[in-house]
């Protein structure tokens, strides 16, 4: 933990009572990063801060956007491009620092809760997915930087692992997978069940489900975000690629197979429903990793990435079928997913509490 955290360095945010809320629960705000930097978006830059345009617009009115750019100038110019979108000022909150890059859920911290709603964060170690893009370390000193503002209790595990690579339900179950977890380039000295204990100590999971691999073109080894979600405490979206010839459908067959024999903790078996995939998204050479299910839950909206496929519109009317609370956007992501990424990727959730 932090050294100006109020909670003495022996405990485990489980044992103190904290969990991680289920991304469905209520939030205080939304964190992201402005898009910037070229080599993220080739030729696309503007595509990007467009998407970012749409996405905080359809969430702002329901939770406080806390927004990260690197510069005065920059934030000058978000304000009017947010100003010319009719975005309430009011309800965006600037910070102002030189980030790496945009992938907040997986650098950010991510946040906890008590029984009295009281706050704390989780900072991971971030290792930029196995020490794959050395420039874009400097981002793990992020959950610092919003908590020298925050002041938040901060509890540091000491192991990598990144937002997009677990989902909960918020009553004890974690979804992840073993490519990224116990890929040797994370934490190569830890055991699968030593990993385990970890996230029941840090976020309060008694029941972890290991899926196995995550699709083609995930830089990050197998992102849960981008395979399955929990969409309430005993359902799931599995994304599932109906075609045989695609090479996505071996690897998304068996973790819908692994999905139909899961069980929450209290050994109940789980509802899977099967969510489309938009098919081949990227050049020729170089196959991009869309997917529905890298969508934002947000208080009174669901954000869903579409990418100008057929399968688009039934993505979105199952989501809304199963999202009878909230409404279900589209946000085409078509040039966002070039950065290897999209809409949940690029955000984390505060969860409300006392502090907000």
């Amino acid at each position: 933990m932090s050294p100006k955290s109020p909670l003495p360095l022996k405990h485990k945010p489980a044992e103190l009572g904290y969990h991680m809320p289920a991304e469905w629960e209520k939030h205080a705000a939304v964190w992201l990063a402005w898009p910037y930097d070229p080599l993220t978006f080739p030729s696309r830059v503007e595509s990007a801060e467009n998407t970012y345009v749409q996405i905080v617009k359809a969430i702002h009115e329901s939770e406080t956007v806390n927004l990260f750019v690197r510069s005065l100038l920059a934030k000058q110019k978000v304000t009017r491009l947010f100003k010319e979108a009719k975005i309430d000022a009011e309800q965006v909150h600037f910070f102002v620092h030189r980030y790496a890059d945009v992938w907040f859920r997986d650098y950010g911290p991510t946040f906890v809760v008590n029984g009295n709603l009281e706050l704390a964060m989780v900072h991971w170690i971030f290792n930029a997915w196995g020490e794959k893009y050395d420039t874009l370390l400097k981002d793990r000193v992020i959950p610092d930087i919003i908590n020298a503002k925050m002041r938040l209790p901060c509890f540091e595990p000491g192991i990598v692992l990144e937002g997009g690579s677990i989902d909960v339900n918020g009553k004890g179950t974690v979804l992840t997978t073993e490519q990224c977890l116990l890929n040797k380039n994370r934490n190569p000295n830890l055991t699968k069940p030593e990993i385990e204990t970890y996230l029941k100590n840090y976020l309060a999971a008694t029941n972890v489900i290991w899926l196995k691999n995550g699709i083609v073109g995930d830089d990050t080894d197998g992102h849960i975000d981008d395979i399955a979600r929990f969409v309430n405490p005993n359902t799931i979206v599995c994304a599932y690629e109906e075609d045989p010839s695609d090479e996505n459908y071996s690897i998304l067959k068996e973790n819908y197979e692994l999905l139909q024999n899961a069980r929450d903790k209290d050994g109940k078996k789980l509802n899977v429903v099967k969510l489309p995939m938009p098919g081949y998204v990227g050049e020729e050479d170089l196959r991009l990793p869309a997917s529905y299910a890298n969508f934002y839950i947000g208080n009174k909206v669901v954000l869903v990435p579409i990418f100008g496929d057929k399968n688009d519109a039934t993505a979105l009317s199952i989501l809304q079928e199963l999202f009878t609370d909230r409404k279900v956007v589209g946000i085409n992501c078509a040039d966002l997913v070039y950065g290897l990424g999209s809409i949940h990727c690029v955000t984390q959730q505060q969860p409300s509490s006392k502090q907000a």
